[in-house]
């Protein structure tokens, strides 16, 4: 199994970061919106967008939200937004033999 559940359902690389991200995305929002105890009504005025919109966050309706839609959600409510891409640094030897002990 890989750390990306789109892939083991057989999407192609491409699309299955592209859903893994997404899913993320909104499930980091759903948390959200759980912990500050927010109604659906409540989570849209904060979001600046109509109910709807929380309703199809909370309840996995997403495909049809941007990444960076949501990406610009998640600043809205002030929660951290970190990208990455691009090749793992090679560890440093330090690492390796810390590792190994």
């Amino acid at each position: 199994m890989s750390r990306n559940p789109f892939l083991d359902l057989g999407f192609s690389r491409e699309e299955a970061t592209a859903l893994h991200i997404r899913s993320q995305l909104a499930a980091t929002l759903e948390h959200h919106i759980e912990h500050k105890g927010w109604s659906q009504a409540e989570a849209a005025r904060a979001l600046k967008v109509p109910q709807p919109t929380v309703s199809k966050i909370v309840n996995g309706k997403i495909e049809k939200l941007s990444i960076e839609f949501l990406i610009k959600l998640m600043v809205r409510v002030g929660l951290p937004v970190n990208v990455s891409g691009g090749r793992t640094p090679p560890r440093r030897a330090s690492d390796r033999t810390a590792a190994a002990a």
